[in-house]
């Protein structure tokens, strides 16, 4: 079967990675793709959003099936668009993507569906937002409503701080229309982790419990990223808190969803939070994370080729799905300067040495140029390794950073460390 991934970061290059594995695949082809899925199968250079565009490709191609995974290509409503014209392809439709693509929709649908979440208000206009944060308590949490590179919240911890994200998003339009409808939320205490659900309409079948470090900088401050790295399985994620996850969350979203003629088929991705009143939806994602995925694949011992056609076919509860015991993790190297300006172009030495023993490097934002691999985007490359620890995990990916170098070079020291032993026991306690 030949295969179309539309993408071409971290979590593109370990899907198609993990699909080349499966002897039912023929050849990959990545659009646009990056310097290490060129290595896998063939990139190609089209503009994703453009339909007909991708359609022209896939007959050119002889491409049997399309997997979708950027939010912004699921919202431009591409898993439609090929539906229409008779090609099956992964991904949810643009309507149930829409849990992702505007938070105020979601934070209604939650409300409406009495899953847990923070108290929240919606907001079109200035004023009227500038008024309403002044009467609340801080910190406090402001969100574009759009979609906006995993970059649109802002955690403001002083009124001054608040201001200036309201200026920021709705007058400046640091997002564009992303900020046309803001939400603001109240800030919640506790610990962040990562839900994924592979999800066929009716079925749904969590993932291993996953965590993922957003702010660029040790200790968890700074602004968001896309994600600077993650671990999987998370230590002390309980079955018995998975158990109430499922039941409190994902069943009752999928259900909404159907119950408004959303069904979804895909990955559904709730990052949750875990307070001292049990879990709670920060925000929902309709797409696999990333970079969540890179430590999924790395995990994930069935035929991922079969899962995505169970879930597109709607036959998911006829297909085992079996991870391994190990633990995995991701390491995020990024540019100088990410998340705000950065240069491209700068040359990346080292990759050769770096692949060894449990330890595999997924691309991001790199690229070929003059027989060398180049930058290209913001978040570069993506270190993983397993363990049968999740110590032993994050040192092998940690020591293997010291082998790769380019041009000021930025990675975060602590991923994994909110799940030392005195953390933990402090996260139970919740």
């Amino acid at each position: 079967m030949n295969i179309l991934i539309i993408g071409g970061g971290g979590r593109e290059h370990a899907i198609a990675w993990k699909l080349k594995q499966s002897p039912k695949v023929s050849t990959v082809y990545i659009a646009p793709g990056n310097a290490g899925t060129k290595e896998i199968g063939e990139n190609i250079n089209i503009t994703i959003k453009n339909h007909d565009e991708v359609l022209q490709v896939i007959k050119e191609k002889n491409i049997e099936f399309v997997i979708v995974t950027p939010d912004d290509v699921l919202a431009s409503g591409l898993v439609d668009y090929l539906e229409t014209a008779g090609i099956k392809a992964f991904g949810p439709t643009k309507a149930a993507a829409k849990i992702e693509w505007s938070k105020s929709f979601a934070k209604e649908l939650m409300m409406e569906e009495c899953i847990p979440t923070a108290r929240f208000s919606v907001f079109t206009e200035y004023e009227k937002a500038k008024e309403y944060i002044k009467k609340q308590s801080l910190p406090i949490v402001i969100k574009a409503d759009g979609l906006a590179l995993g970059k649109g919240v802002i955690i403001a911890q002083t009124l001054n701080e608040a201001e200036k994200a309201l200026k920021k998003i709705m007058l400046e339009k640091t997002f564009g229309k992303a900020g046309n409808e803001i939400v603001i939320e109240e800030y919640l205490e506790g610990q962040e982790i990562s839900i994924h659900v592979f999800c066929d309409g009716e079925t749904a079948i969590l993932f291993p419990p996953s965590q993922d470090h957003k702010q660029i900088y040790d200790g968890g401050v700074g602004p968001n990223t896309g994600g600077m790295g993650t671990i999987a399985p998370v230590p002390w994620v309980t079955d018995t808190m998975m158990k109430e996850i499922s039941e409190k969350i994902v069943n009752p979203v999928l259900a909404g969803l159907k119950k408004r003629g959303r069904i979804f088929k895909g990955v559904l991705y709730p990052g949750l939070i875990i307070t001292k009143d049990g879990p709670k939806v920060i925000e929902f994602n309709a797409r696999f994370g990333d970079p969540e995925t890179q430590s999924y694949m790395r995990l994930l011992k069935s035929d991922l080729l079969d899962i995505l056609l169970g879930c597109t076919n709607g036959n998911l509860s006829n297909i085992p799905i079996e991870w391994s015991d190990k633990h995995a993790c991701c390491i995020t190297l990024a540019s100088g300067g990410y998340p705000g300006l950065y240069k491209k172009g700068v040359q990346i030495k080292g990759i050769k040495n770096a692949e060894k023993g449990s330890v595999f490097l997924f691309h991001a934002g790199t690229k070929s140029e003059n027989n060398k691999i180049v930058t290209n985007g913001g978040r570069v490359l993506s270190i993983t390794a397993i363990g049968n620890a999740l110590d032993d995990a994050l040192s092998n990916a940690y020591d293997t950073i010291d082998k790769i170098h380019f041009e000021s070079m930025q990675f975060r020291k602590d991923i994994g460390k909110s799940n030392e032993p005195s953390v933990m026991a402090k996260k139970a306690s919740l």
